[in-house]
């Protein structure tokens, strides 16, 4: 395990007090060191740090690039508001670049021990592989696993109204797509539950995550591209903001 403290180094800021920048760099180091300290006596975890000027997310992305990291653990914390949208938040940022899965946790997020996994699936690559990362955890800890599809309001989207036989075309496409994930479990030799929702995809992520109650979300990095993904922001960044537990983010 490798602890990152990035400084972020503000031109303007430091030229009038140079001595800032030495002094968050210490400042940064007796963090570190004070948390390897706890993660060895709590846990029996060594640990490593890294302290260093730049943003947050390249630092991170960086080092994790350099380790051959499998994972990056963060909370969710970065910019607000208007900035948030328009800079990018740390979170966010990591996610987009990250050259390996990302854990993002909450204040109050379980981090071991998943009882029960939610996977958001729609049959597209990027699912298929947060399936087979929630089935290989499920495993090791022997947890529930619920796939979720979500059937989008499209009478919402675009200038028409439902019909009753496009909602069974609907129906029939989301019960193809879930049989799908069934099979892939049985191939594993395991039983997984699954529900469709209709509806904002997002909701029905964090409202069935409520309902059961769980532990984890697995989901894959798609969504809104470019400048659509800046403003509006995408189906991940979504969850990873208003879900009830952590977030497994797969590549």
């Amino acid at each position: 395990m490798t602890l990152v403290h990035a400084v972020y180094f503000d031109e303007e800021e430091f030229s009038m007090a140079p001595v800032q920048l030495d002094r968050r760099i210490e400042l940064g180091k007796t963090m570190c060191l004070l948390a390897k300290e706890e993660f060895s006596r709590k846990l029996g975890v060594e640990a490593e740090y890294v302290v260093c000027n730049g943003e947050a997310p390249d630092v991170l992305t960086e080092i994790a690039r350099e380790k051959g990291a499998d994972l990056i653990a963060l909370g969710t914390y970065g910019r607000r508001g208007l900035k948030r949208l328009l800079l990018g938040s740390v979170t966010s940022s990591v996610v987009v670049n990250s050259p390996c899965e990302v854990l993002v946790v909450r204040n109050n997020g379980k981090c071991s021990g998943y009882e029960s996994i939610l996977v958001p699936f729609d049959g597209s690559d990027f699912s298929k592989r947060a399936l087979e990362k929630a089935l290989a955890l499920s495993k090791e800890n022997k947890s529930e696993v619920t796939l979720l599809y979500v059937i989008p309001r499209y009478e919402e989207m675009i200038e028409f109204m439902k019909t009753e036989h496009i909602e069974e075309k609907l129906f029939a496409e989301a019960r193809r797509i879930t049989a799908e994930g069934e099979k892939t479990a049985q191939a594993q030799g395991t039983g997984i539950a699954t529900v469709i929702e209709q509806g904002n995809p997002e909701r029905a992520i964090t409202g069935i995550a409520e309902k059961l109650g769980a532990d984890l979300i697995v989901m894959g990095t798609y969504g809104w591209k470019g400048v659509d993904k800046a403003i509006m922001g995408s189906t991940t960044e979504r969850v990873i903001m208003s879900a009830p537990c952590p977030v497994l983010i797969v590549r």
